[in-house]
């Protein structure tokens, strides 16, 4: 691992702990050049799930790309960091089969946002489902309060 103060690719491992319910490892590190301390998470990289998208391209699945989707619906609302990883979390382990349709990921993600925050769950469902006009909207809202 490269040291980000000095650049060594030198460092020691001070110590390592599971997190996110042994999803992940965090690892301290100490740069032998410098002395510097620094964090690293690891996670299972899902590079073999290749997600369909609507207009039938294919392209890689990436955590990254999904985690800024839902952030974006949690800006600003009581979601803490710990949720938003076990929610991502639970989504990667959910993905079964080397294609995935991008529709299923975005249930999925929508089915534990709207247990989690429907403020979270109508902003993303506003973007991932094209709403046109404010009916739709309404409409979104209207399914969201009967359940």
């Amino acid at each position: 691992m490269r040291c980000p103060k000095c650049g060594t690719d030198d460092d020691k491992v001070l110590d390592s702990r599971t997190v996110r319910d042994g999803a992940a490892i965090r690892r301290r590190r100490e740069c032998v050049g410098c002395g510097y301390r620094f964090t690293t998470h690891e996670e299972i990289d899902r590079d073999e799930v290749t997600v369909v998208k609507r207009d039938g391209t294919r392209e890689p699945f990436s955590r990254a790309k999904l985690e800024k989707g839902i952030r974006v619906a949690c800006q600003k609302r009581p979601v803490s960091e710990d949720q938003v990883q076990n929610l991502l979390d639970e989504v990667v382990v959910a993905l079964e089969g080397e294609e995935v349709p991008a529709a299923r990921i975005g249930e999925l993600v929508m089915e534990r946002l709207h247990n989690l925050d429907e403020v979270a769950y109508i902003r993303f469902a506003s973007v991932y489902r094209r709403f046109t006009d404010v009916k739709e909207f309404l409409q979104a809202i209207t399914e969201m309060v009967k359940k």
